[in-house]
């Protein structure tokens, strides 16, 4: 296995740990307008509390990764999707301006307005990051200068626009999921319950058609791991929306989780060794290789990455394991 394979295969890792981290925050964070009670409100809250903000360095990191590695293709990519990112940037300060300023006022509509800066600065880059991971497959117009020549309407087409509502649907049935799985109040839990099965008929169901959309409109057939993968993580989310109706909170989560990974996965596999597909010439296609940093770099990264990663990953395992506690109405009190 060559360095540009490596940081190929670690960029996957980064962000199917985003994904997995940051959908459930994301799928709480759109709960919040829809919950009953102020107090419903706080201890959903709670539950992401100690973490959301750790969960985005995830994306930071990859975002990094995908600099110190691949120069060319996180040029390409930040330019094609400037307009996609500078919306998700906008969210995403929109929620974390709406988690930490939430609880300053007790006014109602404070609270309510923010309530809602949540939501929305959860669903827009939820949204938002189907329609990219969806767009990345499928290729857009990059010409032999790696240069994008569309226009921001151009990214989205009925494919990678299904692509962006599935991701949405799917992260707010895992961060329901997640909810069901921290709350400890029995009157929560049945109240998420009643959502959670119409989340998961939808999210199913349009799960269901992207993949049989990705299997159409994308190159995925030519590379049989990736096929694979994407057939077990429908098979997994039907099992994640089977195990929550019988009241199964952790046998769902997980589930959930296995069915974010193995997406994520697969799209990876299908690029592979592409970073970014070209409509206008399969030789136009970012790869691994003629988007690559020198391999003095990888090599410096490669030590770099090797000494840190595990360090952060063990510090954010040792997070969870201190914050594992179960949310109640008496926390909150």
């Amino acid at each position: 296995m060559d360095l540009n394979t490596l940081w190929f295969i670690l960029i996957t890792v980064l962000f199917t740990g985003f994904f997995i981290l940051e959908g459930f925050d994301y799928g709480v964070g759109m709960t919040l307008p829809f919950l009953d009670t102020e107090e419903d409100r706080l201890m959903a809250i709670r539950s992401i509390a100690p973490v959301w903000d750790g969960n985005e360095v995830w994306m930071i990191t990859a975002g990094g990764a995908l600099f110190a590695a691949f120069p060319h293709a996180y040029a390409t990519m930040f330019s094609a999707f400037y307009l996609a990112l500078f919306l998700m940037l906008f969210a995403l300060i929109l929620r974390g301006a709406g988690l930490e300023l939430r609880g300053k006022d007790n006014n109602r509509l404070w609270r309510h307005g923010f309530d809602w800066a949540i939501a929305i600065g959860s669903a827009l880059p939820a949204l938002l990051w189907g329609v990219a991971v969806t767009n990345l497959l499928a290729g857009i117009a990059i010409d032999d200068h790696m240069i994008y020549q569309g226009t921001f309407w151009d990214l989205l087409r009925p494919y990678t626009l299904f692509g962006g509502l599935t991701f949405l649907l799917v992260f707010l049935f895992h961060g329901i999921a997640f909810l069901r799985l921290r709350i400890a109040d029995e009157r929560m839990t049945s109240s998420l319950l009643d959502g959670q099965r119409i989340i998961g008929i939808l999210a199913a169901f349009v799960f269901v058609i992207c993949g049989v959309m990705t299997l159409h409109d994308t190159d995925m057939t030519a590379s049989v791991p990736a096929v694979i993968a994407l057939v077990l993580a429908a098979v997994t989310f039907l099992l994640s929306c089977l195990f929550s109706a019988v009241h199964a909170c952790g046998k769902s989560f997980f589930m959930s989780t296995c069915a974010i990974a193995l997406t994520t996965i697969a799209f990876f596999l299908a690029l592979f060794p592409r970073i970014m597909v070209s409509t206008l010439g399969a030789d136009l296609s970012l790869t691994i290789y003629n988007a690559s940093s020198t391999p003095y770099t990888l090599q410096i990264m490669t030590v770099a990455a090797g000494i840190l990663v595990p360090i952060v990953l063990c510090y954010q395992a040792w997070s969870y394991y201190i914050f594992r506690k179960r949310v109640t109405r008496e926390d909150i009190a």
